[in-house]
Order: structure tokens, then sequence, then C-alpha cells
């Protein structure tokens, strides 16, 4: 998927209710995850599983995501990190 013509979302509008449910894309354009949720300023993200089913969450934080709107209104994010990556990472526990 061709990123460049999507429109980069401001600061103001990362928000929990426009990031929940945001699909990711890894270096290589593959989804590695969605946001399950915002937490201060990192994002919380369910990687692997089925469905919702086994996933793992992993905090990282929102400025290591970009996040943009395609051409449907639809938001996603890119980011660097891969799916092995994440998986990698100690699960995130909300306090």
């Amino acid at each position: 998927m061709d990123h460049s013509s999507h429109i980069r979302l401001a600061s103001s509008q990362l928000t929990a209710p426009i990031l929940e449910g945001a699909t990711i894309y890894g270096p290589g354009d593959e989804k590695i995850g969605a946001v399950s949720h915002v937490h201060g300023s990192h994002v919380v993200m369910d990687v692997g599983g089925f469905l919702g089913i086994g996933a793992k969450h992993v905090g990282v934080p929102i400025s290591d995501l970009e996040f943009m709107r395609d051409a449907d209104g639809n938001v996603l994010a890119v980011t660097t990190w891969t799916k092995e990556q994440l998986k990698a990472m100690p699960e995130h526990v909300d306090l």
C-alpha cells in the first residue's frame, strides 16, 4: 500500500477515540497489529493472535508510529518496528 498520499494526523488528533482500532503496518508494509488503547504517551497494540484471541499487548511511544487517514477515512499507522520485535517486548499491563 502506498502511504504517500494518505493524510497525516496532526498531534491534536492523536487521541484515544481517533486512534483505537487503527491498523498498524510494519516496515515491509505488512499488517503487524492494531491499536488496543492509548495509555498516556504510549499506544498499546495487539500483536499476533487471530481475531483478537491470543494477541499480546505491547506498549510503544506514540512518537514511534506515524498516524494517517487513507482515502476512505480509516485511521492507520506505519512504524519501523517489526512484528517479531514487538512480540519480543514485555507484555503491557495497565496499572
